[in-house]
């Protein structure tokens, strides 16, 4: 019988913020060399000098809440509307303002994609067994569920699908809808189903695995007790040798 010795949850909680510390650090970089590449500044200071020329044509403020908005007098709300009007048919500000929006997008989801890739792929399969660096500080490797190595196309999944996509893409999405104030019902229902959905999955599975690990197939083991065999008919060997030893202890 070959049991799965479990990562400790403060082992597991521990390399996942130092991890998720060092991601975002890598993600923070390739984000900016990919603003510099897509000339994203260009853009943003095209907004930003819209906005204060039609600020000081119309003597209004484009930085009120909606509250602020409703307590300006009929005269003030009358100035404020001319000015979003005119800036609204500027074709060079929309322009500028679209691309700036597209950009953030862009860049935002490729530098997570790269740091993700570079983190959770590339550098496992350097040091083996699924490990990140923080996973091998804290003596934590992932297997399959019946111990056997994990495989890249298990790792590709827990990366891409996992992490990337689903818990990380999603809550990132709708933080920046809110930013760009398009923020809707939809996403942030799609947020609370997957904020409640990762948390049962911890609780509820066997393993404790969040939805990385349900997906590919993987369970955070610790590294230093764990048996692992490097393929399935190395795990038969191994069953069938057990089963022999066992038959030869039986009396006759």
């Amino acid at each position: 019988m070959v049991d799965i010795q479990k990562a400790g949850t403060w082992k597991r909680i521990a390399s996942w913020l130092f991890d998720s510390i060092i991601l975002g650090v890598i993600a923070i970089g390739v984000a900016f060399l990919l603003s510099l590449a897509f000339g994203y500044d260009e853009y943003s200071r095209a907004v930003s000098s819209a906005y204060e020329k039609y600020e000081a044509e119309y003597n209004i403020s484009f930085d009120l809440s909606v509250e602020e908005y409703d307590a300006l007098s009929t005269e003030d709300k009358n100035r404020y509307d001319s000015a979003y009007q005119a800036l609204l048919k500027d074709e060079e500000a929309i322009y500028a303002y679209n691309m700036t929006v597209n950009l953030s997008l862009i860049t935002v989801s490729l530098a997570i994609l790269v740091a993700v890739l570079v983190w959770e792929f590339v550098l496992p399969l350097v040091f083996g067994n699924g490990q990140t660096l923080g996973k091998k500080i804290f003596g934590i490797c992932l297997v399959k569920p019946n111990c056997v190595r994990i495989n890249h196309i298990q790792l590709l999944v827990r990366a891409l699908l996992g992490k990337y996509t689903i818990e990380i893409m999603i809550p990132v999405y709708a933080v920046m809808m809110l930013l760009f104030g398009s923020l809707n019902m939809i996403v942030l229902l799609l947020v609370a189903v997957l904020f409640v959905g990762q948390i049962v999955s911890v609780i509820v599975t066997r393993e404790n695995s969040p939805i990385h690990d349900l997906l590919s197939g993987t369970v955070a083991v610790d590294a230093s007790s764990q048996m692992i065999f490097g393929s399935e008919e190395e795990l038969l060997d191994f069953k069938k040798k057990q089963h022999a030893e066992l038959i030869a202890r039986k009396p006759y």
